[in-house]
């Protein structure tokens, strides 16, 4: 019955009430009427429902494939399944990874191939994706239908300059807000100045010389350990990084549990390096190529000095001859992780969540080719101490991994970078992330509109579910949102599109729970269909949406240990 029909058929028994006391009134003799029935209760219409008719999962054919990810199931309407091959402790701070935001089912079918995919992204995120114009300047526009808290700036914008005293000038003239990784000699000068703010950023990643062991002479472990022995690390240490800053004694940071367990970095010892180099056939050295790209990172805060002080010690050293070659960022991530730079290539990492996971297995297991041909007696102790929740159990697998990394050498950690984020001193919501995923829609640009953010470089693409490189992903951290999200500023994980993943007793099946209300930025609604499809365009190598800027999809490779349906090479 709708509310019309009932407030009509209240009337009407209104109606007949009143007459029927009139008839009463007029013939007193008469006995009242008897009520025969209960008055009808008030009718309460339910909403409607939405009509879901769950997709296909995504579903390997066995465990065979050597990743983790065996299923994943739209129960309803707002509840995912997960299906595991092993259990998965970390999966809750992997499924927080900014990577695996969630896209519109329609909209990853509908563009594939098309430029709006690399560039004007669909998410649920606070902004979205107003203009991008290319070497100048993206544009974010607040989203009215945002389900969560709005961004505080009706807009934001990121530019990008690699040179960070052009960043420092402009920060200064009150052209932009805020500004990333300031140069170390200028963080006194940041900090005594009244009109800046200085937020520092803890040094959770890593500094590195890579080696890709399918050239020779890399094939040699001799000469591998020889560079290992042959760096003096601390002086770039003292000469380039700021305060704070540490020498690595481990490939993972020392504060990630397990990061450090196990047998620490080879000392400088250059005498004992030449002898190794002889001993390899290399007594006199040999040429070879130094590769890097010209963005400043934190990990990497002074990028062509660096370059140029490993290029010397190299020379004076070991009598190795380096030719130094910078390559374009975007090719350079692409050429390093296909395994294709015969040399040395300078890379780093910043940390995507608070595991040993996050370092390791991206970096050293079985489906990575940065260094080239894996590493049994790494990535075998990694394939276990994954599957084990607690740091305690786990400790005596990640020695021997570590110790494994030492002694293969498939690179050089250098330094555990400090660095910082300055902002204006009227900027409130200033923070420093140590992810690198600053949060702008917290930011509030001393009340004017527009909140300006200078970084080091130009994103590649903003369809971030194929991109590595933290400048891409920062940008989409303020438009695409996952399952979970960390906490602003920090590394703790929290709920976003998921209310919450239960696991089951052996974290092998977590059943995740979705939030209702969401929409996207096409007006369209969020459901569990749009969680099976943006896994089955990053895992499945098979499927037609499986296509980004590069079509590598690194992170889902990587974390989720393999793609499902590789072609055979």
């Amino acid at each position: 019955m709708s509310r019309r029909t009932l407030t009509s058929a209240i009337g009407l028994l209104v109606l007949v009430s009143v007459v029927l006391a009139g008839c009463a009134q007029a013939t007193p003799t008469e006995a009242p009427p008897v009520a025969t029935e209960a008055p009808a209760p008030a009718v309460t219409e339910a909403p409607p429902e939405i009509p879901f008719e769950p997709m296909a999962s995504l579903t390997a054919p066995s465990c065979d494939y050597g990743g983790i990810v065996k299923e994943v199931k739209a129960i309803d309407r707002l509840t995912v399944e997960f299906d595991l091959c092993v259990p998965d402790p970390v999966f809750p701070q992997k499924v927080a990874f900014s990577v695996f935001a969630i896209f519109p089912s329609e909209w990853l079918a509908s563009t594939v191939g098309a430029p709006e995919r690399l560039e004007k992204p669909i998410g649920t995120g606070p902004y979205i994706v107003d203009q991008w114009v290319r070497g100048e300047s993206i544009t974010f526009k607040r989203f009215p239908d945002y389900w969560g808290e709005p961004g505080i700036a009706d807009t934001i914008v990121f530019r990008w300059t690699s040179e960070a005293a052009a960043r420092l000038l402009e920060l200064q003239a009150g052209t932009v807000d805020g500004i990333d990784n300031p140069n170390p000699t200028d963080l006194e000068v940041i900090a005594a100045d009244p009109t800046l703010q200085l937020m520092p950023r803890p040094g959770f990643n890593v500094f590195y010389m890579g080696m890709t062991n399918t050239f020779k002479p890399w094939d040699d472990v001799r000469v591998r350990q020889a560079v290992a022995m042959g760096i003096d690390r601390q002086r770039i240490l003292d000469t380039f990084y700021p305060v704070g800053s540490e020498v690595a004694t481990h490939f993972t940071p020392c504060s990630v549990p397990n990061g450090c367990v196990g047998e620490p970095w080879y000392d400088f010892d250059p005498v004992a390096a030449k002898a190794l180099l002889a001993d390899a056939g290399f007594a006199d050295g040999f040429k070879t190529k130094l590769y890097y790209r010209d963005v400043v990172r934190s990990y990497l805060p002074q990028v062509n000095q660096v370059a140029e002080e490993i290029q010397s010690q190299l020379k004076t050293n070991l009598g190795i001859d380096a030719e130094i070659v910078k390559m374009e960022s975007g090719t350079f991530l692409d050429e390093s992780a296909a395994g294709n730079l015969d040399g040395i290539h300078l890379l780093g990492w910043n940390g995507d969540y608070p595991s040993v996971t996050n370092f390791l297995d991206y970096h050293f297991g079985q489906s990575q080719a940065q260094f080239g041909t894996p590493y049994p007696e790494i990535y075998e102790n990694l394939v276990a101490g994954a599957q084990m929740a607690d740091p305690a159990e786990s400790e005596a697998i990640y020695t021997a991994a570590n110790n494994a990394v030492r002694e293969l050498v498939p690179m050089v950690p250098i330094a555990h970078g400090s660095s910082g984020v300055a902002y204006r001193a009227d900027v409130t919501g200033a923070h420093a992330s140590p992810l690198g995923n600053e949060y702008f829609a917290v930011t509030d640009p001393g009340g004017r509109d527009t909140f300006v953010w200078m970084q080091g470089g130009e994103p590649s693409s903003l369809f971030c579910a194929d991109e590595t490189d933290g400048e891409a992903l920062r940008a989409c951290e303020q438009a695409l949102e996952a399952l979970f999200s960390y906490e602003v500023g920090g590394t703790e994980v929290q709920p976003a599109l998921a209310e919450g993943c239960e696991p089951n007793a052996d974290a092998t099946v977590y059943t995740c729970t979705l939030r209702d209300g969401v929409k996207f930025h096409d007006g369209t609604d969020f459901d569990a269909n749009d969680v099976v499809a943006t896994f089955t365009m990053g895992l499945d190598a098979a499927s037609a949406m499986h296509v980004g800027s590069s079509s590598a999809f690194e992170y889902y490779a990587t974390l989720w240990v393999a793609l499902m349906n590789v072609p055979p090479q």
